[in-house]
């Protein structure tokens, strides 16, 4: 069996990937579903992308995890290449699950339509949220509305820094000798399909395995049991 750690992406903590990681952990694999720095109670919310990245390497180190399968959801795509980059020998497989792929020297918001930080809503704490019909018609388009509405209550405000923080990498994803897979999930709307993740940020991964799977941006909240069977197909060897 496998150690999976799931990391979660923007908005969202560890906890909202807790029904796929039962579903995981019942197949007898051991996961965890850490909350990255910035997103856990109480946290600053003027917390930037090198703080998610080392709340993750210390959560790997702290708990002695070795061969880790290590899933990056959205924006926990560009965590966990800053992951892989500070400690690939821990490491068995990154799985980049409708995520962002950054190279050296960019950020989240280089790699997103020009108009998209204008979407989201300033809180002035330094941290920002994503209006509910945008979450609706884009992120969770294949849920029913009140499955929609219990899983924007589970969000939390993100920072905003961590979306504008260029990742400082020694070696860009295509260049990093450890496997690599992408779920692509066919209905996923939180990105222009004329601007999409795969195969636009996916091929810089250079070598990857593609799993497709049906569902949307958010398929821990839609079908979890979809996700699980599409994470184990993205991690096995």
């Amino acid at each position: 069996m496998s150690t999976y750690v799931l990391v979660h992406g923007a908005w969202h903590s560890g906890v909202e990937f807790e029904s796929v990681a039962a579903l995981l952990r019942a197949d007898g694999h051991l996961v965890f579903t850490p909350t990255m720095k910035g997103n856990r109670p109480g946290d600053p919310k003027t917390t930037g992308l090198e703080d998610a990245i080392h709340s993750i390497v210390d959560f790997i180190s702290e708990n002695e995890l070795d061969d880790v399968i290590l899933v990056g959801h959205s924006y926990g795509g560009i965590v966990i290449t800053g992951v892989a980059d500070r400690m690939a020998s821990r490491l068995r497989r990154l799985v980049y699950l409708s995520a962002f792929v950054a190279n050296n020297g960019e950020s989240l918001s280089d790699l997103v339509p020009p108009h998209y930080p204008d979407l989201l809503t300033s809180l002035g704490d330094g941290s920002v949220v994503l209006p509910f019909r945008i979450w609706r018609e884009a992120y969770i388009n294949d849920a029913d509305l009140e499955t929609a509405h219990r899983a924007y209550a589970s969000l939390n405000p993100h920072p905003l820094n961590s979306f504008t923080d260029k990742l400082m990498v020694r070696t860009n994803p295509a260049m990093m000798t450890l496997p690599k897979s992408f779920i692509n999930c066919t209905e996923d709307t939180a990105l222009p399909h004329s601007f999409p993740l795969h195969p636009r940020l996916s091929e810089k991964l250079g070598l990857f395995r593609l799993v497709q799977t049906p569902g949307s941006h958010e398929l821990c909240f839609s079908n979890p049991s979809r996700l699980a069977q599409a994470i184990v197909e993205a991690g096995r060897d």
